[in-house]
C-alpha cells in the first residue's frame, strides 16, 4: 500500500481579505494601495504613546455583509483583543484583532469539484488590522519597513478543516474570492496581497478521526501556488511518517521557484500571543437594525443568480457559471438581454468576443468594469441584426470589431459600409452559377457522392458576394443547383 493510500489529508484555510474602505480601521489615513513608503501613516496607526483608536463603521458593515453572505450568525456583542507579538513590521508591538468573541460565527460555503458539490463549514469571521511590510535589501545587510499597510482593515475568514485535497482548497478560495468581489468589499487581488491565504495542512491514517500535527504554509500569491504548496506538504508529511519520523508543528514558506516549502519558524499557539481585551476599545454592539440595513443593501449572490440564469433564461450550467463569475459581467449580460432577449446568443457573444476584448485591453483584472468596450445596448442591437437576417454572423464579427474601436452603433456601421446581408435570390443565383462554372471538376465529384464539397462551394459563393449573401439561402440554392432540382 502506498503512502497516498495509507494517509488522508486534512486542510483548513485562513483567508485574509483587505477591505475596500477609503480609510483605515482605527484612523483617518488612506487605505489605498501603491503609495510611496510611509506616506499613509499617522500617530494612531504607528502606535504612538497617548493616541486612541476610533472604529471605522464601514468596516463593521462590510464584516456583516460577508457574514450574511456566508450564512454566519452575526454576534450582537463582540470584543476587540490585543494579539501580542514583536516583529519589525508591527509598530505597536501588538495587533488589534478579535479572539474570544468574533463578529461572525459559523456559516458555510458550498463548492463544486469535478461536478461534485461539497459544503465547507466556517469557524468564524473576525475583523483586525493589517501589519506593515518588511523590505529586505538583497544586496546589503539592512531591512526597511513600510508602515503604509498598518491599520488597513482585514477580515480573517477561517474554515473548519473540512477540505480534503488541493483541488478542494482551490475551489474554496475561488468561490470565496468571487463572493467578496460580488459584495464589493475586497478586490481579491492575490498578487498585491489584498486576498491572501494561510493553509493549515496535516495528514492522518486513512479511516481514523484524530487530527495529525498541522503545519501552516504561507507566502502563496495565486490559486495555483496554494494548490501546489498543499500538494507538496501532503506528500512531505506522508513521506516523513512512512520513514518513521514525526511532523513538527511549524510555519513554512512556499518557495515558488523551487516548488517546495521550507521552514520559517515554530508555529505559535493562541496562548503564545497573550490575547487580552483591548482597553482602548469598548465591546462592539451590533444592533438588529444595523444587520437589517446591511441585509437590504445586499446584492443577488452568485449561487442565486446562477440558478436564475439556468431556470429563467434556459442557459446551460457552464454558461451560467462563467457569466456569474463576476458581478459586473453578470450585470452586463443582463443589460444585453434586456436590449435583445436571445439569452443564448447573448451568452455566446459575451463569453467569446466580449471577454476576448476585455483581455486584450487588460480590463479583465479590474474589480468593476464601468466603461465596457462595447455598450450593452449596442451588442443587443448587433445580435438583433443577425436574428433579423440583416447581416450574417461573419459580418457581425467585423461590425463588432469596429464597434469596439469607434463606439458606433451596429446599424450605422452596417449602413455606412454597405454590409447589409443579401437575401435576394437573383444575385445569389448569379454568384452560384459563376462558382459552379469555374469548378466543373468539383461539381462532378459532388454529384458522384462527395457531399463534403458543399462546404467548399458555400465558401466560394460567400467570397464572391464579399460575405454578404444569406448563408442559409446560399446552402439551399447551392444544393438545388448541384442536384439539378
Amino acid at each position: 500500500m502506498s503512502a497516498g493510500d495509507r494517509f488522508e489529508p486534512v486542510i483548513g484555510l485562513e483567508v485574509h481579505a483587505e477591505l475596500l474602505t477609503a480609510s483605515k480601521i482605527f484612523c483617518g489615513c488612506s487605505a489605498s494601495f501603491g503609495a510611496p513608503p510611509n506616506q499613509h501613516t499617522c500617530p494612531v496607526c504607528l502606535g504612538m504613546p497617548g493616541v486612541l483608536p476610533v472604529l471605522n463603521r464601514r468596516v463593521v458593515e462590510f464584516a456583516i455583509r460577508a457574514g450574511l453572505a456566508i450564512r454566519c450568525a452575526i454576534a450582537p456583542r463582540s470584543r476587540w483583543a490585543r494579539k501580542n507579538y514583536f516583529y519589525p513590521d508591527l509598530a505597536k508591538g501588538y495587533q488589534i484583532s478579535q479572539y474570544e468573541l468574533p463578529i461572525c460565527v459559523g456559516g458555510h460555503l458550498d463548492i463544486v469539484v469535478d461536478g461534485v458539490a461539497k459544503r465547507v463549514r466556517l469557524t468564524r469571521i473576525h475583523m483586525e488590522e493589517d501589519t506593515g511590510k518588511n523590505i529586505h535589501d538583497a544586496h546589503g545587510s539592512e531591512s526597511l519597513v513600510d508602515f503604509n499597510r498598518c491599520g488597513v482593515p482585514l477580515l480573517e475568514i477561517v474554515s473548519e478543516p473540512d477540505l480534503a485535497s488541493p483541488a478542494e482548497a482551490g475551489a474554496y478560495l475561488r468561490t470565496l474570492r468571487t463572493l467578496v468581489r460580488y459584495l464589493e468589499i475586497c478586490d481579491g487581488n492575490m498578487e498585491e496581497g489584498s486576498f491572501r491565504c494561510d493553509a493549515n495542512v496535516s495528514v492522518r491514517a486513512r479511516g481514523t478521526t484524530a487530527l495529525g500535527v498541522k503545519v501552516e504554509v504561507k507566502n502563496m500569491n495565486s490559486f495555483r501556488a496554494v494548490e501546489k504548496a498543499i500538494a507538496y506538504e501532503i506528500a512531505r508529511h506522508a513521506r516523513v511518517l512512512e520513514e518513521g519520523g514525526t511532523i513538527v508543528q511549524e510555519t513554512r514558506l512556499w518557495d515558488a521557484d523551487r516548488e517546495e516549502t521550507r521552514p520559517m519558524r515554530s508555529k505559535e499557539s493562541a496562548h503564545d500571543y497573550r490575547y487580552f481585551p483591548d482597553p482602548d476599545l469598548p465591546p462592539l454592539v451590533v444592533s438588529e437594525a444595523l444587520v437589517a440595513e446591511v441585509r437590504r443593501a445586499m446584492p443577488e449572490l452568485p449561487d442565486a443568480r446562477r440558478t436564475r440564469f439556468v431556470a429563467a433564461l434556459k442557459l446551460p450550467e457552464y454558461d451560467a457559471e462563467v457569466l456569474t463569475s463576476r458581478r459586473d459581467l453578470a450585470d452586463y449580460f443582463e443589460a444585453v438581454v434586456a436590449a435583445h432577449p436571445n439569452a443564448k446568443a447573448v451568452s455566446n457573444w459575451v463569453m467569446g468576443d466580449v471577454l476576448r476584448l476585455l483581455k486584450e485591453r487588460k480590463l479583465d483584472d479590474a474589480l468593476t468594469i464601468t466603461d465596457w468596450p462595447v455598450a450593452a445596448a449596442h451588442l443587443g442591437e448587433l445580435i438583433a441584426l443577425i436574428d433579423e437576417g440583416a447581416i450574417s454572423g461573419k459580418i457581425a464579427k467585423t461590425v463588432f470589431e469596429e464597434m469596439g474601436t469607434s463606439g458606433g452603433t451596429p446599424r450605422a456601421i452596417v449602413a455606412a459600409r454597405g454590409l447589409t446581408q443579401v437575401s435576394d435570390e437573383g444575385p445569389i443565383v448569379a454568384a452560384i452559377d459563376q462558382v459552379l462554372a469555374a469548378h466543373p471538376d468539383k461539381v462532378a465529384e459532388f454529384r458522384a457522392g462527395k457531399d463534403k464539397l458543399l462546404g467548399f462551394f458555400v465558401g466560394q459563393v460567400m467570397k464572391a458576394t464579399a460575405g454578404k449573401a444569406n448563408p442559409p439561402l446560399v446552402n439551399r440554392l447551392l444544393t438545388e443547383k448541384l442536384r439539378g432540382e
